[in-house]
């Protein structure tokens, strides 16, 4: 394993850094580590979200999806008929007066 220096870092960064591995209950090394290798150490791209995706399509891709897609934009009420009609009761806090 290959050691490294971090200059420069201001102290809110750190800070922020500090925060989040005292949070997660691991060292700010392995913080940073771990943020590194999810960053540069996979050789393929992996998306965890649309994100880096956003503007990327054609218009004729971002139709062609919408085409897909629009079947899901519908309700069967079939589905919705079947479900019991959810009833809840709140109890009042003890010890509290209701409010008015």
């Amino acid at each position: 394993m290959a050691n490294l220096s971090l200059r420069g870092l201001d102290h809110p960064t750190l800070s922020r850094l500090r925060s989040n591995a005292r949070r997660r209950g691991i060292s700010v090394n392995r913080l940073i580590v771990e943020t590194l290798r999810q960053q540069y150490a996979n050789s393929g791209q992996t998306f965890d979200d649309l994100d880096r995706l956003a503007g990327t399509w054609s218009p004729t891709e971002a139709a062609a999806f919408a085409e897909a897609v629009a079947p899901l934009a519908e309700i069967d009420p079939g589905l919705w008929a079947a479900e019991p009609k959810a009833t809840y009761r709140v109890k009042p806090a003890v010890g509290r007066k209701a409010r008015k």
